[in-house]
């Protein structure tokens, strides 16, 4: 029997207490902090407990949902899912949400299924489009270089997903600080809106400080977006005591191992976890509030399994502010090896 679907009404006050950062000199501002459907939104998770990630983020001002073509389990399910969720329950908000979706790694067998040819990107585009039941998405990222393509090709590829309506901005993902250069001296050229990076940045893995991606993207006027900003849960108190049987690396295993989790590590997330106590906050909140701290990132990309995560995410914002010993000690902690 047919099952109506019930009406979500979001909080009046969703827009109250986030913090909106505009994408380098562009006029689109995001989230401080967005929602990636990286782990949660594939055919593995129930269609209820999506739907309530995605309330608690929407009702506290999270107006950013980030996808890729390759999100599942199975590869293109998240968007699959994101398109139900968009078509129960946000349509009427479609106004209010900034969708994004990227392409760059294999989805399809044969030559044209992955990297940055104009055939693969364009038609991955088009098959995003028709998982998410849209027009067109906000922002359309190249995933990742290419050495194989002419950066002019997948640049030119890029103008063409604006030029159709298919997109209205445009990003680089996983591109270091040259290379992004190079990309973004095309697209002015071809009069392309591009205004953001999303890259891995967290007080573990500092890959955009050394590679110039960060320094260049303020320097010339683009955002940045980062990913993996509690390094899998690392940077959080859950590991403190050993590993929970409903863990990351207990229960996925994809991305987090246990033998990630040496002795050396442990003692850093130890330590963190003691300035972060220091400052009132948790480890993931502290994380989190490292990553803003500057003003050069735009936005912190979380993934959530339970929407309490969420709102424990949030609450990084309520303290942004590092004395120069907390940021020397940080330094000092994360630069051990492991």
């Amino acid at each position: 029997m047919f099952q109506p679907i019930e009406t979500y009404e979001p909080a009046p006050g969703r827009y109250d207490a986030m913090t909106y950062n505009r994408c380098g000199a562009s006029g689109l501002k995001l989230p401080a902090v967005s929602l990636g459907f990286w782990h949660n939104f594939g055919d593995h998770t129930p269609y209820e407990q999506m739907k309530q990630l995605a309330f608690t983020a929407f009702d506290n001002g999270i107006t950013h949902f980030d996808l890729a073509n390759n999100y599942g389990p199975e590869p293109g399910a998240a968007e699959r899912n994101a398109g139900r969720l968009i078509r129960d329950y946000f349509a009427a908000h479609r106004d209010e949400l900034i969708i994004s979706t990227k392409a760059g790694y294999e989805m399809w067998p044969g030559p044209y299924g992955d990297k940055g040819s104009r055939k693969y990107l364009l038609a991955s585009l088009d098959r995003s489009l028709e998982r998410l039941g849209l027009d067109y998405v906000d922002v359309f990222y190249h995933h990742r270089p290419d050495p194989d393509t002419p950066l002019e090709e997948t640049m030119g590829a890029l103008a063409q997903a604006v030029s159709s309506g298919k997109a209205l901005y445009v990003g680089l993902s996983n591109y270091d600080g040259p290379t992004m250069e190079r990309a973004a001296a095309i697209l002015d050229e071809l009069h392309v809106p591009f205004v953001i990076n999303q890259n891995r940045y967290n007080i573990f893995d500092r890959t955009i400080e050394r590679n110039g991606l960060k320094e260049t993207a303020n320097r010339i006027g683009k955002g940045i977006i980062t990913f993996s900003p509690l390094a899998q849960g690392l940077l959080t108190d859950r590991y403190l005591n050993g590993v929970p049987v409903d863990s990351r690396i207990a229960t996925d295993g994809r991305f987090l191992h246990g033998s990630d989790l040496t002795e050396a590590r442990l003692q850093q997330i130890r330590d963190l976890n003691a300035i972060a106590a220091q400052r009132g906050q948790t480890l993931a909140e502290m994380a989190l509030a490292w990553i803003l701290h500057d003003g050069q990132v735009t936005s912190v990309l979380i993934g959530a399994s339970k929407p309490q995560q969420i709102l424990d995410n949030i609450a990084a914002l309520k303290n942004l502010t590092f004395t120069p010993d907390e940021l020397s000690a940080i330094d000092s902690i994360a630069a051990r090896s492991v």
